[in-house]
Order: C-alpha cells, then structure tokens, then sequence
C-alpha cells in the first residue's frame, strides 16, 4: 500500500479501479484531433482541483461504490474524459497527438487518511502541502507523459478524514480547461446526489466535444519533435508556501469601486472585479518580495476565449486559453495605485479580440510554442493566475452536504502562481490560493494593507 503527507497525516491508498462509461450512454468509438489550445499544454501537469466535504452517513466500499456508480454515468455524458491519448510517430520528424475515444476509463482512487481533519486542512490560512498534494492521484504526470504510457486522463481520489472526505481530481490539461473540469465535476456531484434523470441530460445535450479549428489549420497538427517525449522538460520548483486567502463580496466590491474610481476620466472600460482583486495581490506581493522600483515585473493570465471568438459553441468541452501578460516595473505598481494596476492586468486581457485570438492560433500551428511553467521562475517577480470566480465550486453537493473548501494539488505550482475560485459563501466573494516564497508570504500574511481586504473564515488562524 502506498503511504504520503507524513507519519502523522499519511495517506493510505487501500485500492483502484477503473470506470467506464455506462454501457448505454456512450457513443460509438471517435478520434479528436487537438488544437492549437489544447497542445500547447500537453507539456505541463495534470489540473489537479479538490473538494473538502463533510462526512458522508456511510463510508468505505459503500461510499466509493456509489461514486463510482455516478463517476459512470457521468462519464457515458462526457465520454472523451474516458478516452486515452495516443501519439503516432509520423517518420518525418514529427507527431500526430490525438484522443482516442474508446470508453478504456478514468481511474478512481479510494484512500484513508484517518489522522488528518478538516480542520488540519482548512483550519489556517497557511496550507500543508504535503498532506494535501497526497490527497491527488496521478502527481507529477505531464500530459505527454499520459500519452506515451497509455495513462487515463481523468483521475479521481477519494479520501475519508477523521471527520470530513477529500474528493480529489486530476484532468490531463490538454484534454479540456477549468470549464470543461468544473462542467464534468458538477455533472458527477448532481448525478450522485440523485439528480440527473432529465436535469443533466438536458445540460449534457447542450456539450461539445469535437474541436474548432480555423480555416487556415492543418488537421492533424504535426509537433515538430521524433518523439513526443522530447516536449517534455521536468523543473524542480523552489521551496514555496501556500496560503489561501478569502476576499468578501462587500470587499471585493469595494476594491472594484476603489479601482474604477482612481480611474475615473482616464479609463475607457469598466475594471473587472477580478482585475482589482489581482491589482491588490500583484502590488501586495511586490511589497512581501521587497523588489527594488526599477525591476520589472509581469502578471500572466489565462484568457477564455469562449464568447471572444464566434467560432466557439458556449458548450465546447475543449481548451479555450489564450496567453495575456501584463508588464512594468515594481515602482510604477506601488507608486501609480491600485487602479492604473488593474488598469494594466484590463488592457492585456482586452487585447485579445477575434482577429487577434485567430492570428495567435494560426501562428502556433506554424512554429508551436509549448507551456513551461518552469520558464516563469524569472527571478521571483512574476505573478501567474488561472481558473475562474465563475466556477460553481461550491455547488458541488454529493448528497450528503455542500463542500466545506476547496484546494487544488501539484499542479503548476511556482513562485508566482496565484489560482483564483469563487467564496465560499458565493455571490461575488473570491478566493485566492497563493503561492510564493516563504519569506514573502510571512511579510505577505503581516501586511495590513493587504490582509485588510482579507476575509478570516471562523475556523481559520493566521500562524503556520
């Protein structure tokens, strides 16, 4: 058996399984040819997002059988979660990627975690890393590495507290992005909590799978590599602490108001609240580093491109991600204010309108340029955010109670990387799961400008 976190907060692996779609459900065998979006990160680790839930009334085999009746189901609806990679050597220097949609499974992970609670977790703004990255499946596996062994590109782990179960996910990146994760994990949720009969198949209905192309595409995109492997290049992150932080709706209001208002006259959009909660994160941080006002500094984000790009189905159960990075120096973000900040992080993300989204897909299919997050290690001054407040996290209620927390394992995580998720109490409150070096976060957790802002859960204590 295998064993992680620690002597006194191991998990314990006790079995695994394979689930496949419901007989019934799914459609006859496909291959998907990726695109451009979805390519780009087959270099980087699996999305690796969980949920804390309270204790379900039965547990063990009963609890993991019941999952995995409803983990079937929901994969007969999104059918390519259950699919594989494969990679064809074409003979003249390159590879043909493409999921293969056979029905071969996901894999579900049953673990006990006897000595770890809820609150062990959730209980401090500071993470326990190892604990909970042993609360994933499939650690450390890149998205070309589940193509050359063959590996499922949905996992799921499902781990009993003491008092609470941890349901932890892991999608191969160059499947699908947040949408299509959190769309699959609010299928499965509903389905195991006894709905789904009509509600679900009528959502599914709405789902697509094939992927988009543009007129100027090749289909398949070669990789100009002999073999996929050499995509591949593995970055040994520095020592780093996570907090994560919850930011009220009354507060991320105001910070959105605050923005808007200093730059009033001057900006010829609306600032997002999303771009002021970040503008505060992005000045924050380079305060905790203590970056000299001369150094440059860039915060990246990942921009969705459904509803950017009229080819695009609202439904379309692939990557959409393009690129957006925001870049001055570290004296022009304290010294200038939260709003011309925001104004900055505005400005890349409205940079991408349809032209521009069609012209970077077009220009990728003709020199490829893979996601290294190991590149972004650029002397500690640079931000990076994913995911999206628009999620529904916490209306995932396996039936037995809604989640308690959210946290997300490995995945992609540098100094610099911030994952933002909607509040736990909904309604335009944001969380943000930061990343950074130790002796920041200590200075980061001490500043009163930021931590103001700063929600502190009941549970929740500031000390590590």
């Amino acid at each position: 058996m295998e064993e992680a976190g620690g002597a006194a907060g191991a998990v314990r692996a006790v079995s695994r399984r394979l689930v496949r779609p419901s007989i019934g459900d799914a459609p006859p065998p496909e291959d998907i040819h990726l695109t451009p979006w979805d390519l780009r990160l087959i270099s980087v680790d699996y999305i690796q997002k969980g949920l804390l839930l309270p204790a379900p009334p039965a547990g063990g085999d009963r609890l993991v059988g019941t999952l995995a009746s409803s983990l079937a189901r929901a994969l007969g609806r999104y059918y390519h979660l259950a699919g594989r990679l494969a990679v064809e050597e074409r003979g003249d220097g390159t590879v043909d990627v493409r999921l293969r949609c056979t029905g071969e499974g996901a894999e579900l992970v049953h673990a006990t975690a006897p000595g770890v609670a809820v609150a062990d977790i959730a209980g401090s703004v500071y993470t326990p890393s190892s604990v909970v990255r042993a609360l994933f499946p499939l650690n450390g596996v890149l998205g070309a590495d589940a193509a050359v062994d063959s590996l499922p590109v949905l996992s799921a782990q499902v781990t009993e507290l003491a008092d609470g179960v941890f349901v932890g996910v892991s999608l191969n990146h160059s499947v699908g992005d947040g949408f299509v994760f959190w769309e699959f994990l609010n299928a499965w949720s509903e389905i195991n909590r006894g709905g789904g009969a009509t509600s679900d198949l009528r959502a599914i209905s709405a789902r697509v799978h094939r992927r988009w192309f543009t007129d100027a595409s090749p289909v398949p995109i070669p990789l100009p590599f002999s073999k996929l492997q050499h995509v591949v290049r593995r970055f040994d992150p520095p020592i780093m602490q996570e907090c994560f932080f919850t930011f009220s709706a009354a507060s991320v209001k105001e910070l959105k108001a605050r923005a808007n208002d200093e730059m009033a006259g001057t900006a010829t959009a609306t600032i997002s609240s999303l771009q002021a909660l970040l503008a505060h994160l992005w000045r924050a941080v380079s305060r905790a580093r203590r970056l000299p006002p001369g150094k440059e500094t860039s915060y990246s984000l990942a921009v969705g491109c459904r509803g950017r790009l009229s080819g695009i189905p609202p439904g379309y159960m692939g990557n959409a991600l393009v690129p957006g990075t925001a870049s001055c120096t570290v004296g022009e973000i304290l010294g200038r204010g939260l709003g011309w900040t925001a104004w900055q992080l505005n400005r890349a993300v409205a940079s991408f309108d349809e032209e521009s989204v069609r012209e970077w897909l077009e220009s990728w299919t003709r020199e490829p340029q893979f996601r290294y997050f190991g590149s972004l290690m650029s002397g500690g001054a640079a931000l990076m955010t994913g995911s999206s407040p628009r999620f529904d996290v916490f209306g995932n209620d396996f039936g037995w109670g809604k989640p308690a927390a959210v946290r997300s394992g490995r995945e992609g995580k540098i100094d610099g990387k911030a994952t933002v998720y909607e509040g736990p109490d909904r309604g335009g409150s944001m969380s943000l799961e930061v990343c950074i070096a130790p002796d920041a976060m200590e200075r980061l957790v001490a500043d009163e400008e930021f931590m103001d802002a700063v929600t502190m859960l009941p549970a929740q204590h500031q000390h590590g």
